[in-house]
């Protein structure tokens, strides 16, 4: 019965042919690397499914899944058996001479064998469910399982681990690999089990019946089989290039996402888009090969089937008419049509599991990378108790570094630190200074043992640090970093994070409650409305102790004053890295998790050079007050915060050069000198410092006091978001509103009609596949009529030859429609994904800065459009669509055929066909309404994980390796909870819509029996009537294991599409121009001759409130005036405004009132912000590009000039890091690294800089700009600066008051306002909080 052939039969629940899914196995891209035997990836397989500590249900739901999808695949051939003796029946009905006796006799012959087709229908209905139930469960608990362990593995790494990680690499692996590993250990393997003992089973019984006719048709599985592995081998060569290149484009996406306010700033969105499109035209490319290599697959495949059933057909005929002419005994039609319905639709499932197999080769391929980190042992390991290495019951705090050489592992050519011996004395203030890049930071890496040095040793009190237990060693320390990250959680949750690896006994006790989510729980509630201390005392005595320490350390790192400003206090949330927070909001904070657990040794690396004057003298006492008792290690290039320390030591080149008291330097009057003298605002303010010397210890509280307290009034600049969940703008609003159909099948329409030429033929051969089944249906009823033993036995010969060569001929054509219609749609699915993928990314990127803020967004979650979505999408196109419209070709002909042949059965057989359709809805609904309902959870999830790979150095300094997991754990703790109810529910109606088709066969037997026996209708309408209705029902059920895929692709298609409706165009290849409008014509004129000078800047009445907390202003009636050409500083308090100016001026966000103007025109009112050509950003946060250094700088350039070598060179040299990129071995070509990880703070800050002065600027924005520097870079930097700006606005914001001194006017920017301007010495004659700020800095 070589009809079914076309629809893959598994009683166990057929399944598509389906393309493996794109993301496939990002490991796979290793494979050229590593090659594993064919034997490898078996045994790795089933190590897979134990793998991961599986618990007693674990492995029960194994062996049951394992038992019952054998047994599922029993039932088949045995009704086989049962269909056979059947055929018999009717044709000895057909035969005889019909009397009311015999008549009556054969209709209960009929009966009784179809009442044991029921038995075993039941029987293989309660087997299938068992199984995919089983098998589902136990897919879902690996996966979560694998993420734990992966995750698990991952944070204990050391930090070198991640320096050469490529970005987005974990969250590919956590959602691409672990979704393939899912997808391969699932429902999958009971169908491929069941499938295998259908084929075994079927072997058995065809032996037995007829062993000639059996070896006959054993001779095509080697052909199967041949053909399965070839498809296999190409399909997944495929699916790892795609994968590999996918995995790429993802991390351009996902850095563009990450550092979107950069991007817009200097327009590079293009620069980018081609980055991330060269690699998506690489998928594209490895994907219509894979559609291509599926496509010949599929079509020979059926070929072979249908010539399968033209030769036992063939054969049959023979055997047939050698029974009736007398020759044989012992075989029937009965039998041939039992051994034919076993042998070839057994071997046609076999040869389709061809793709399920490959999903098991990818989830072992995915399974083998992830093993590789799992199993990796840490050189540093953090996560290790206390029986690994020494546990100091004590601790003095002595530090000691003997000959140590370092280099970073991702750099081993450039030494960082050559034979450096150092001594940081127990319970004293020891500081470190020196030029950019001399290794002062890397000293911190290796005190905390984030790092370990090639040579050398450190000691802690005479312990090598080598010898002591990691965390333990770390609990003793206290770290800010030099850019300090936040987790993505409230003030509390992460000043109280620094508890967690606290050495102290006393804070043992707390433990439970700092892993816990108490603390969320009463951030949540401060967030309410609720006190803080109020809802801690209901939570026990332990919560309150944390809230008081974390109100201490809050106190003495300075950040209470702006604490009570927020509208949440504690409550509110930072964002992702701590976005949501200026600046000198975030190093307050990180300087409060350090002191909270009152830590024995304090690393501060460049802990205040985000602050404000004041705000840095405040806390440096506060420091100075807590240093009795600890040592402290402090790293500075502001001279003066170090001036008090015990003893300083000066580094250069990675050598220490100096060391002593800074008396003691200044006397030796070298090197540190030098820097000194740089840094001295003496000789241009002699005259106001001496005379005002004497009273400045009583100006620096009262005035810095005052100043605090008007300035920190208002919230952050970047705290704009912190209440998302309070303030839904509109826009937001509609875009949660459900998209509609029609809106929906017209941008689809859009989206395919480039491509109809392509889908007309693809469409053309799917109706021809359709069409072939009920064509393969009329064959066989013919050839089942042709071969009745009533026939003459030359008759019976002539017709088995005649069907045959039908047969071969329908195989033929089958070969042909599958090739072409799934190769076809392959390539239509594979551009319109580019397509999508293009235009995603480009409208993420045109969206601006408060919508990438709002509504929760993260980089993280806005990526899943690009990778989860699009790839949901993925796996619906290609040959699975192609799939579904031969299924409903197929329905439309079958009904239409067997009504016209014999409407009377067709009709009863039809009324099975509304269970089947209720069945399968009725599951769709429950995996979408589960889908739907979790949704959020698995985002969250995921964020949590890529968060603390972003921060892997703050977990690791803070201990946090478990604290991350049990917020893992938590965040899925809802649909793990539901999963199990889900799977219960929802696979009854799939087991149902697969045992259907058995009740519809013994539905239509005993109907169709008595329609014969009655004289009604012939054997072969009956027989063409039963084969084009069975196909199509089992169809049917195919259709509905693909129910997960059409319900997830439908909801993704509707989130992709909202998302390219918000951007500017839905054509990849141009974007419309500014030009078709009358302001866009103003906008896109050229600078022209005026190009070479600077632009006039004015704010006039600009009141700006963030629009999640519009009663609370930032700016409250800013007037400020820049003529063309000046170079005007901005200073102030932290949190004052400063960077909220800059963003306005860059138009990120619009002000609520008042006018920005540059040259003349308010750029508020524009439609495009190609203003922005002409204006160079330095962001406060150096942020670089995975790339060589000249692609950074690049990108810089305007968008429509490519920089040449020079240009860029010059642009280097400006900002004095030409002759440090050409000391490194691949100088300009040089790779930065996932967010210029392998540069240095002062050298990524420099190459900011030469960034924006590469696109010749007319406008110049630094904030904070040097921040990062130490005082000889920063005056070269300024010699350069000066030559780079000359003739051309520069606004400058800056706590370094000597950075700016030279300004021609200097605004003081306080609550929003700007309170006094002047030159450097006006505001130092009459400015009384100026001339405070100066003196904080003066070093003589």
């Amino acid at each position: 019965m070589a009809d079914t052939s076309a629809a893959s039969q598994a009683p166990a629940g057929p399944v598509a042919v389906t393309e493996t899914d794109e993301t496939g196995s990002l490991s796979n891209q290793k494979q050229g690397k590593k090659k594993s035997s064919g034997l490898q990836n078996c045994f790795r397989y089933f190590r897979l499914l134990v793998y991961a500590e599986p618990t007693a249900n674990d492995i029960g739901l194994l062996l049951v899944g394992l038992f019952s999808a054998i047994g599922s695949g029993i039932p088949f051939p045995l009704i086989g058996i049962l269909f056979g003796e059947l055929v018999d029946n009717l044709n000895s009905a057909t035969c005889a001479a019909q009397t009311e006796t015999s008549a009556q006799q054969y209709q209960d012959d009929v009966n009784d064998k179809l009442l044991k087709v029921v038995y075993v229908a039941i029987a293989q209905f309660v087997l299938i469910y068992l199984y995919v139930v089983c098998w589902n469960l136990s897919g879902d608990r690996l996966a979560h399982r694998l993420r734990a362990k992966y995750l698990r593995s991952i944070l204990k790494q050391e930090v070198s681990f991640f320096d050469k990680l490529p970005a987005g690499d974990v969250s590919a692996r956590l959602t691409g690999d672990i979704n393939t590993i899912k997808d391969g250990t699932s429902q999958k393997v009971g169908v491929v089990l069941g499938v295998v003992s259908l084929f075994v089973t079927a072997y058995i019984i065809a032996f037995i019946k007829n062993a000639r006719l059996a070896g006959i048709l054993v001779s095509i599985l080697p052909a199967f089989l041949l053909l399965g592995a070839l498809g296999t081998y190409y399909i997944g060569k495929f699916s790892g290039l795609m994968s590999e290149h996918m995995a790429k484009a993802s991390g351009v996406a996902l850095e563009s996402l990450s550092n979107v306010m950069v991007v817009q700033a200097f327009r590079a969105n293009d620069r980018l888009e081609k980055k991330f499109v060269e690699e998506l035209w690489n998928t594209r490319k490895n994907g219509i090969k894979k559609a291509v290599a599926t496509a010949i697959q599929s079509g020979f495949l059926y070929f072979l089937a249908y010539a399968a059933s033209g030769l036992a057909y063939w054969q049959g005929s023979q055997t047939i008419a050698d029974v009736v002419s007398g020759k044989l005994e012992g075989q029937t039609v009965g039998t041939t049509y039992t051994i034919i319905f076993v042998l070839v639709d057994g071997t046609l499932i076999l040869s389709q599991m061809a793709p399920f197999i490959q999903i098991f080769a990818s989830a072992s391929a995915a399974f083998e990378k992830l093993e590789d980190d799992i199993n990796r042992q840490s050189q540093i390991d953090g996560t290790l108790d206390s029986s690994a290495g020494t546990i100091l019951s004590e601790c003095e705090g002595e530090v000691r570094l003997e000959n140590v050489n370092f280099t970073y592992p991702s750099r081993p050519d450039v030494p960082v630190i050559q034979d450096v011996s150092l001594r940081f004395p127990a319970k004293k203030y020891t500081a470190v200074v020196g030029l950019s890049g001399s290794g002062k930071s890397t000293i911190a890496g290796l005190v905390t043992r984030l790092y370990d040095p090639d040579q050398g040793s450190l000691f802690l009190d005479g312990h090598k640090l080598t010898d002591l237990n990691v965390r333990h060693l770390r609990g003793f320390i206290g770290l800010v970093q030099q850019d300090p990250l936040l987790l993505d959680r409230s003030l509390l949750e992460n000043i109280a994070l620094g508890l967690i690896n606290s050495s102290r006994e006393e804070h043992v006790a707390l433990q439970p409650i700092l892993y816990g989510d108490t603390l969320a729980k009463i951030a949540e509630a401060v967030r309410n409305g609720e006190d803080v201390t109020a809802v801690a005392a209901s939570h026990g005595p332990e919560a309150v102790r944390i809230i008081e320490m974390v109100q201490h350390a809050a106190t003495l790192a300075d950040a209470g004053i702006f604490l009570d400003k927020l509208e949440y206090g504690f409550g509110t949330i930072v964002g992702p890295n701590g976005d949501l927070l200026s600046g000198g909001q975030k190093q307050r904070v990180a300087l409060a998790r350090a002191l909270v657990k009152d830590p024995k040794i304090l690393v501060l690396d460049e802990a205040t050079s985000s602050l404000d004057s004041a705000s840095e003298q405040r806390i440096q006492k506060a420091i100075e007050q807590a240093t009795a008792g600890r040592t402290v290690i402090s790293i500075a290039h502001r001279l003066a915060t170090v001036k008090n320390a015990d003893s300083i030591v000066v580094m250069r080149s990675g050598r220490v050069i100096e060391q002593g008291s800074h008396l003691e330097l200044i006397a030796k009057d070298a090197d540190y000198a030098a820097l000194v003298r740089l840094q001295t605002m003496g000789s241009e303010t002699s005259s106001v410092s001496t005379s005002k010397g004497s009273e400045s210890a009583v100006e620096h509280d009262r005035v810095s006091r005052s100043m605090s307290v008007t300035n920190e009034k208002t919230p952050a600049a970047g705290l704009n978001m912190a209440s998302e969940e309070t303030s839904t703008p509109p826009a937001a609003e509609t875009e949660k509103k459900t998209r509609a159909t029609k809106a929906t099948v017209k941008s689809i329409n859009f989206f395919v009609r480039p491509y109809w030429i392509f889908l007309f033929i693809a469409f053309f051969f799917s109706v021809v596949v359709g069409g072939s089944y009920s064509s393969s249906a009329v064959l066989v009823g013919n050839t089942i009529g042709a071969l009745s033993p009533c026939e003459p036995p030359s008759e019976i010969k002539s017709s088995g030859s005649f069907f045959a060569l039908l047969f071969f001929i329908l195989g033929i054509i089958e070969l042909f429609a599958n090739t072409i219609s799934w190769s076809a749609f392959g390539w239509v699915a594979e551009n319109i994904l580019c397509t999508i993928r293009t235009l995603s990314y480009r409208s993420l990127m045109e969206q601006d800065l408060h919508w990438h803020q709002s509504e929760n967004r993260t980089p993280s979650t806005l990526l899943a459009f690009i990778t989860n979505d699009t790839t949901i999408i993925g796996g619906l196109t290609g040959s699975i669509m192609g799939t579904i419209f031969s299924i409903v070709v197929n329905f439309v002909v079958a009904v239409v055929l067997t009504h016209i042949i014999a409407w009377k059965i067709a009709l009863v057989c039809l009324a099975v066909v509304p269970l089947m359709l209720g069945s399968g809805i009725l599951q769709l609904n429950i995996l979408a309404a589960f889908a739907t309902r979790h949704e959020k959870a698995f985002a969250k999830s995921v964020s949590i994980t890529v968060e603390a790979v972003n921060s892997i150095k703050t977990v690791a300094a803070l201990s946090l390796e478990q604290e991350v997991l049990g917020t893992y754990r938590r965040s899925l703790n809802s649909p793990r909870k539901e999963m199990l109810r889900n799977c219960l529910w929802a696979n009854v109606f799939l087991a149902f819509t697969f045992s259907l088709s058995n009740l519809l066969y013994a539905l239509a037997y005993w109907w169709g029996a008595q329609n014969i026996i009655n004289g009604t209708y012939t054997q072969t309408q009956f027989f063409i009537v039963l084969i084009a209705l069975l196909v199509s029902a089992q169809q049917w059920g195919e259709l509905f294991t693909l129910a997960p895929e059409v319900t997830n692709a439908g909801r993704a298609v509707g989130r992709i599409l909202d998302l390219i409706d918000l951007g500017s165009t839905r054509t990849v290849e141009k974007k419309p121009s500014a030009i078709d409008d009358p302001e866009g014509a103003i906008e896109s004129k050229p600078s022209g001759p005026t190009s070479d000078q600077g632009l006039q800047v004015s704010f006039k009445q600009l009141k700006f409130s963030y629009p999640a907390r519009p009663n609370r202003q930032v700016l409250k009636g800013l007037d400020v005036d820049i003529s063309p050409g000046q170079f005007c500083a901005l200073v102030g308090p932290s949190g004052a405004g400063k960077s909220t100016i800059v963003s306005l001026l860059e138009r990120m966000y619009h002000p609520d009132s008042g006018v920005i103007e540059i040259d003349g025109v308010d750029v508020t009112a524009r439609k495009e912000a190609v203003f922005r050509d002409d204006i160079g950003l330095v962001p406060q946060d150096n942020i670089l590009f995975e790339g060589t250094i000249r692609f950074n700088i690049a990108l810089g350039a305007r968008p429509d000039h490519q920089p040449t070598d020079l240009e860029i060179e010059e642009a280097c040299k400006l900002a004095n890091m030409h002759e440090t990129i050409m000391a490194l071995p691949d100088g300009y070509d040089t790779q930065c690294g996932t967010g210029g990880g392998q540069l240095s703070g002062g050298q990524k800050q420099r190459l900011a800089i030469a960034r924006a002065l590469v696109r010749k600027p007319r406008l110049l924005l630094l904030d904070e700009s040097t921040s990062a520097l130490d005082a000889e870079s920063e005056r070269l930097l300024q010699d350069g600066l000066d030559r780079a700006t000359k003739g051309i606005t520069v606004i400058a914001i800056a706590h370094r008051l000597h950075t700016i001194r030279r300004a021609d006017v200097i605004f003081m920017i306080e609550d929003g306002q700007c309170v006094d301007k002047g030159s450097h010495e006006e505001l130092m004659q009459r400015s009384e909080s100026y001339r405070v700020n100066v003196l904080h800095q003066t070093l003589n």
